[in-house]
């Protein structure tokens, strides 16, 4: 099946790509659940820009630099922020409901939260469910455009290259994937001229994570398969607020809780201890020092949990800013209104990725990427909130944009050739693969999680490579399910952070490891070429 460009992922930075090229190509996108299953529409918070008349993108500029101790890549940085009132622009033009100012919510100007890290208020949001909310309006209008195709339910497999083309090449030149229909169980082939990978994070490799089931890492594992380099996967951002509760995996409390004015308390002692790790910025200081501090409170005191506390203020202000949280809670029998919220720390956000640059392209010809299966440089060491959609909308754009500009210098793809099944059986041994799954998410956990030492990543290491020769075997003798495509997926993913871990002999961000606690001079991307 033959596009004009192929986009592996439905979330914010696939459908943005989608909606900029349809003017002029046809495009098909390959979701692997369904179309709205991504990260995009888990994301409670909201997107952040300069719309405020005090704030300046200096500021916001200044916020995110600091926020990723230093490894940003200024030029993205700028690159980004500076696009953003206009991204917020092209939202709103697409029928994005943001809340506005005003008693009766219709002021006219948007209603602007704050969130950790950052100096102003300058988070447009829809409730506490914005990333719902951007979702639906990119699906309603991708689905009007009779230049998309969506296609639900296709677990890519491998990207494909010179290596599948009938006349062999050598060469990285990306042609598509081959995406595993989940309703047949075929293997499809689908070439195209460009390819945008829009595939998500790696979360699930952790136990505890907010990311969605899918977020296994899928577009940066194919990627390094295919040849592209990957930078600071060590950079694995960590929520400081999930619910803590044994029934509801992976529920996320918003920074804007915190935001808003929650307090951060010992469960024991009511101490809020915040003021003993950051005293300036309290439960304002940005994801990584939190996220830390609670850690070490759990297992300084030994603790399940810790209390987040917004019950100082109103009922009406709090049910007034989150709607969602409070039904979710209500449900649960926990008012937010009238008492704390237990929460735990758990996996959020994939900072490192398959490297690009400005105009979105990776290392490998008709390969661009965009949005959390990247590095662009913009989170540098750990992410400032809010700035993770923004991203997606950004290099969404930009990598339309680049193929739209280069369409004459693209060759059209060659003769490839079909998936091979002909050594390979249906597997009888599914147990293998869930208990592989199961051990990948536990030690990453226990080893990689958010302090570090180099004893423990090695110790993850030495599973890696037992359990890699077991799932390259499983995978060579049996038909490929989607369970199996992503546990090896999942495994190289592993592989990626640990190495990346390993490598960095500093703590900077998100990386923090008691062998070596002090923060080098000089910020360098961890780059692991294949």
């Amino acid at each position: 099946m033959k596009y004009d460009v192929l986009i592996i992922g439905s979330g914010a930075a696939g459908l943005t790509a989608a909606l900029a090229l349809a003017e002029h190509k046809k495009v098909l996108v390959l979701a692997k659940g369904g179309l709205n299953t991504g990260s995009t529409a888990w994301a409670q918070g909201g997107i952040a820009a300069v719309l405020d008349a005090g704030d300046t993108f200096d500021n916001h500029i200044h916020d995110t630099m600091r926020a990723g101790a230093g490894l940003n890549r200024q030029e993205t940085v700028e690159f980004v922020i500076e696009r953003a009132p206009r991204s917020i622009e092209r939202l709103v033009e697409l029928g994005v409901p943001f809340n506005q100012d005003g008693l009766d919510g219709k002021g006219g100007d948007l209603h602007l939260t704050r969130e950790g890290g950052h100096s102003h208020r300058r988070i447009v949001h829809v409730n506490d469910a914005t990333g719902w909310a951007v979702q639906e309006a990119l699906l309603k209008a991708a689905e009007a455009n009779p230049n998309i195709t969506m296609l639900a339910g296709r677990a890519c497999v491998d990207l494909i290259t010179g290596r599948n083309a009938e006349d062999y090449s050598g060469s990285g030149r990306v042609w598509g994937a081959y995406a595993l229909n989940q309703e047949t169980g075929e293997v499809e082939t689908y070439t195209a001229t460009a390819t945008i990978l829009a595939a998500g994070g790696a979360g699930r490799v952790y136990q505890f994570s907010t990311a969605p089931r899918g977020a296994t890492g899928d577009g940066i594992a194919m990627a390094w398969r295919a040849g592209a380099r990957v930078s600071n996967m060590e950079m694995m951002q960590f929520h400081p607020t999930c619910l803590y509760n044994l029934e509801v995996k992976n529920f996320l409390i918003t920074e804007a809780v915190r935001g808003e004015g929650g307090h951060l308390l010992h469960p024991e002692t009511g101490h809020r201890f915040m003021a003993d790790y950051d005293p300036e910025r309290m439960e304002l200081a940005p994801r990584d020092v939190v996220a830390r501090a609670i850690d070490d409170q759990i297992k300084r005191y030994g603790l399940d949990y810790v209390h987040l506390d917004i019950s100082h203020e109103t009922p009406e202000f709090v049910t007034g800013h989150f709607p969602t949280i409070h039904e979710k809670l209500m449900g649960l029998g926990i008012d937010m209104t009238k008492g704390p919220i237990p929460v735990v720390p758990a996996q959020h956000y994939t900072c490192g990725g398959v490297l690009v640059g400005l105009d979105a392209r990776t290392d490998l010809p008709g390969l661009w990427a965009a949005g959390e299966v990247t590095e662009s440089g913009l989170h540098g060491a750990n992410r400032l909130a809010s700035n993770s959609l923004l991203e997606c909308f950004v290099f969404g754009e930009a990598a339309a944009r680049d193929i739209l500009g280069r369409w004459d210098e693209l060759l059209t793809p060659p003769d490839i050739k079909e998936w091979d099944e002909s050594r390979v059986t249906d597997s009888d041994e599914e147990v293998v693969v869930k208990q592989n799954w199961t051990e990948i998410r536990r030690f990453m956990w226990n080893y990689v999680g958010i302090v570090r030492t180099t004893k423990r990543l090695e110790r993850a290491r030495n599973r890696i490579r037992m359990l890699t020769e077991e799932v390259e075997d499983y995978y060579g003798h049996f038909r490929v399910t989607t369970d199996l495509i992503e546990l090896r997926n999942l495994l190289q993913a592993a592989e990626l952070i640990v190495n990346s871990a390993l490598e960095r002999h500093e703590s900077r961000g998100l990386h923090y490891t008691l062998d070596y606690p002090e923060t080098a001079d000089v910020a360098r991307d961890t780059v692991l070429v294949p």
